[in-house]
């Protein structure tokens, strides 16, 4: 017979700091970072995510390291340099990359483990989830779609080759935000759009490279053919990168407006935003 016993029985209230709504949020949007990024999970969790990230800052140390090393007349005169809007253009595939791996990996677990009634049992409603997990992939995503351009602007004006004085500098600083925040906005939205239709995380993956590929390749093929290029603001691997060729001054092949293009990137996030909404609104939790 076992030697256990109750010694007392009470309800005690609990008297920690109660932060909330927005604790809550801030709290899920954490931890969901965490997740995105493998962080305090296995190595293998760990691994595409951190190399999809290390990936995309390899070009801007490569060309920061030849713009210290080289002399600036022959950097110059052999054109070496990007500029800071087709610095995207070497990067494309590392941000495709990282976008079909964060927005499953930070909703579908919810889903498939049960745990989204929990979420829901606590301050959380079901809009205030899906904005906590918006503010988890956004920044994530910025690891990608900022941090790297960000680090070529500030690298090489340390070596000297970088804009002419500090008003040139917050000018490229701020193209470089903007674009960076266009690029992620869009692929964020997509992102948990495809995360939301299903609890499997690879099949979600599959689902944003497939979105991808046949955007574009349908697209262009039709193009190429003789079709209207306004098909062209319907290819999600096009709009955002051409819309930073344009925040940056700079236009592009395509014969299309810059506020098209704002249009078409703006739709592509509010369409997929709204699906998201939708699903979230629809969907039976057991709490």
């Amino acid at each position: 017979m076992s030697d256990a016993r109750i010694l007392d029985r009470s309800y005690r209230r609990y008297e920690g700091e109660r932060r909330g709504v927005a604790g809550a949020v801030r709290s899920l949007a954490w931890h969901s970072a965490l997740r995105a990024l493998g962080l305090r999970r296995s190595l293998w969790a760990k691994l595409l995510p951190l190399l999809s990230v290390g990936i995309a800052y390899v070009p801007a140390i490569v060309f920061v390291g030849v713009a210290a090393l080289l002399p600036e007349q022959l950097v110059d005169a052999t054109g070496l340099l990007p500029r800071y809007a087709d610095y995207y253009g070497f990067i494309s595939a590392a941000i495709v990359v990282f976008v079909a791996l964060v927005g499953p990996e930070v909703l579908c677990p919810d889903r498939r483990y049960r745990t989204l009634g929990l979420y829901l049992a606590s301050p959380l409603t079901r809009d205030t989830y899906l904005v906590a997990k918006v503010l988890a992939v956004v920044p994530v995503l910025a690891l990608v779609t900022l941090g790297p351009p960000l680090l070529l602007l500030v690298g090489l004006t340390f070596a000297g080759a970088g804009p002419n004085g500090a008003g040139d500098f917050l000018l490229v600083l701020a193209r470089v935000a903007v674009g960076g925040l266009a690029i992620s906005a869009a692929y964020t939205a997509v992102s948990l759009a495809a995360a939301s239709l299903t609890e499997r995380r690879a099949v979600a993956s599959a689902g944003v490279m497939l979105v991808l590929l046949v955007s574009g390749v349908a697209t262009s093929s039709l193009v190429a053919t003789g079709a209207d290029q306004r098909l062209l603001l319907l290819n999600l691997g096009f709009v955002p990168f051409e819309l930073v060729q344009r925040i940056f001054g700079q236009v592009g092949e395509a014969g299309l407006s810059t506020l098209e293009l704002v249009g078409a990137n703006l739709a592509w996030t509010v369409a997929a935003g709204l699906l998201v909404r939708e699903r979230y609104r629809r969907l039976r939790v057991t709490r």
